[in-house]
């Protein structure tokens, strides 16, 4: 058995893909062929449909090779320099595209929120009103905490100040709700390894075409990530500037098609059946999650950010999960130590839900018992329906799918 191969990824990224979209990988065409442009092609309109955009042609979506950051660096990196940035920190995530902008662009600034604060709009509007601004950036679902931001509100502001408005959706497209037409949102980015399904190493970006199309005179200071040359290449021709990761497209076309097969409504419904499981089941365990006073609102359909109990070392927990062939993370930052993440994107079944739930029941119960140092035998085995009411209104399947990534 490969021990790789069989691996439970409970992280946000990279996940289980369905078994139709490894299949894919053995596609074999070169990028200057039409076969190559007709993939595009499709790309192209299957983003735009994942996306639910409705006036599609004022929209386009530029596939790069390279993670979702190449993606972000790739509009902020190509944005006038004259601009004036506006940043929303509340993670490590926001973090990320304010030092990105930073190194790109000078006049780039921020409003900081402490972490696993919600961003305050009312403070954000007030930056607005007194300071000049041209674009402002904000991550959707900002990963290292699990909390998501108040894209809708913000776009609001963007509007209402006639501001452009670019949105980190690399964690959360199709899994939350995205309206890039009622939100204002000039660009989005996301990435082909988190709930879309497919494999890592393709970065998305959707914009605007006339934003696009402002970029044309700007001067360039990078090449490979020039967003403005993305775009010619992939609106103009649809084909990329440079060799792309050719099997990495093929397999985010097919798993593209796995959600517009099931629906995206659908879709986005089961990843939130699956966190309810989860959190749930955690619940009946005793833990209690980082987000918890800020309601379940606050809260993505991505992971859950779990917070760690006094007799639980996060390395001890994600050692002993590993033993048992599942992946979790641990928390980064000042979270460093003090929580765990459980995300349920890619390709999961109910019975990878129940095989971890009774796997962390487990584990919790020998950490307690070698700590105790008590030789008293202890169950360690769950009751076989301890957790199945959970499931008891769903249709999770309980096998994983050979198509679709449900």
């Amino acid at each position: 058995m490969n021990k790789l191969k069989d691996l439970i990824l409970f992280c946000p990224g990279p996940v289980n893909v369905a078994q139709n979209v490894w299949q894919s990988l053995h596609t074999h065409i070169g990028h200057r062929e039409e076969e190559f442009s007709e993939l595009m092609g499709r790309l192209h309109k299957s983003i735009l449909d994942v996306f639910e955009i409705q006036q599609q042609s004022k929209y386009h979506p530029i596939v790069i090779t390279g993670s979702g950051t190449a993606a972000n660096e790739a509009v902020l990196s190509s944005l006038e320099k004259k601009k004036h940035i506006l940043v929303l920190i509340n993670g490590e995530f926001g973090e990320r595209l304010y030092n990105i902008s930073k190194l790109h662009n000078r006049n780039t600034h921020k409003v900081v929120f402490n972490c696993a604060e919600a961003i305050d709009t009312t403070k954000v509007d007030v930056y607005l009103q007194k300071h000049k601004t041209d674009v402002v950036v904000m991550v959707h679902h900002e990963t290292s905490t699990g909390m998501l931001n108040p894209v809708a509100a913000i776009g609001k502001l963007t509007k209402k100040y006639g501001l452009q408005f670019f949105v980190d959706t690399i964690s959360s497209a199709t899994a939350e709700k995205i309206d890039i037409e009622k939100w204002n949102i000039t660009f989005c980015t996301t990435s082909s390894g988190k709930a879309i399904g497919a494999l890592p190493g393709v970065g998305i970006i959707i914009g605007e075409k006339k934003a696009f199309e402002s970029l044309k005179d700007a001067p360039r200071t990078t090449m490979y990530l020039n967003l403005y040359s993305h775009y010619h290449y992939s609106n103009t021709l649809q084909q990329t500037q440079n060799t792309p990761a050719l099997h990495l497209f093929s397999a985010l076309d097919q798993a593209l098609g796995n959600i517009l097969e099931i629906g995206v409504q659908e879709r986005r419904k089961i990843i939130a059946e699956r966190a309810f499981i989860l959190r749930n089941g955690m619940k009946r365990l005793g833990f209690r999650f980082l987000l918890d006073e800020h309601g379940a609102a606050a809260m993505s359909s991505v992971l859950t950010t779990v917070m760690l109990p006094s007799y639980l070392r996060a390395d001890v927990l994600k050692e002993k999960l590993k033993e048992r062939r599942i992946v979790i993370y641990n928390g980064k930052g000042p979270l460093l130590d003090k929580v765990f993440q459980v995300a349920n994107i890619g390709e999961l079944t109910k019975h990878d839900l129940m095989y971890f739930l009774h796997t962390l029941e487990k584990i919790c119960l020998e950490v307690k018992r070698e700590q105790m140092r008590d030789h008293t035998e202890v169950s360690t085995v769950a009751p076989a329906g301890r957790f199945a009411f959970l499931t008891t209104h769903f249709h999770l399947p309980l096998n994983r799918s050979k198509t679709n990534n449900i």
